[in-house]
């Protein structure tokens, strides 16, 4: 697999406190996946790829990713948002709800960088990766979401929706390092 011309990498609420009921279990989940995610902003920065956060905003109303990184820093938060941490040049979005499209601006900033096709990483992955998906899926765009660059509490859930955004999204689902080596 090779990143496709017009791609942009989207990571979804991987900025997070892990502060809620079975935010340990996530946390954990998520360490598995910095590794590779931090291997395809690499390599997007590299192929001067559109790297877009688009993260849950923690009532704060405001995308300033450094405020919402103060808000979330804990002792089970710290190292993930010390490996992902968003660059000048990237984007950085809020969402109200679990969709990265839901009442953002995504949409219309994906058509103004002439976007076609995605990566989509980030937590959780049967809910927010799954719903941004499908949202994506509804507006023609191609999928790649590398099954080792997303994370939800349950494994089991994990699977499902990667099944799902496979078979019914059409997704590519290989491992990010199938798009790293393909460079």
């Amino acid at each position: 697999m090779s990143i496709k011309e017009n791609t942009a990498l989207i990571i979804i609420d991987m900025i997070n406190s892990f502060d809620f009921s079975n935010g340990d279990v996530l946390a954990k989940h998520t360490k598995d996946i910095i590794k590779p995610v931090k291997e395809l902003v690499s390599l997007s920065r590299d192929q001067n790829i559109p790297i877009i956060y688009v993260n849950d905003h923690y009532n704060l109303w405001k995308a300033d990713y450094k405020a919402i990184y103060m808000k979330c820093k804990n002792e089970k938060s710290t190292e993930i948002l010390e490996s992902i941490y968003p660059e000048t040049q990237d984007y950085f979005l809020i969402k109200p709800k679990h969709s990265a499209f839901f009442g953002t601006a995504l949409n219309t900033l994906l058509h103004q960088l002439q976007v076609k096709h995605l990566i989509l990483t980030g937590i959780a992955g049967n809910i927010c990766v799954l719903f941004t998906a499908n949202d994506a899926y509804m507006r023609e765009f191609t999928l790649h979401i590398p099954e080792d660059c997303i994370a939800s509490v349950s494994k089991q859930d994990n699977e499902y929706a990667l099944e799902m955004m496979r078979n019914v999204l059409k997704a590519e689902t290989g491992k990010a390092s199938e798009i790293v080596n393909s460079k």
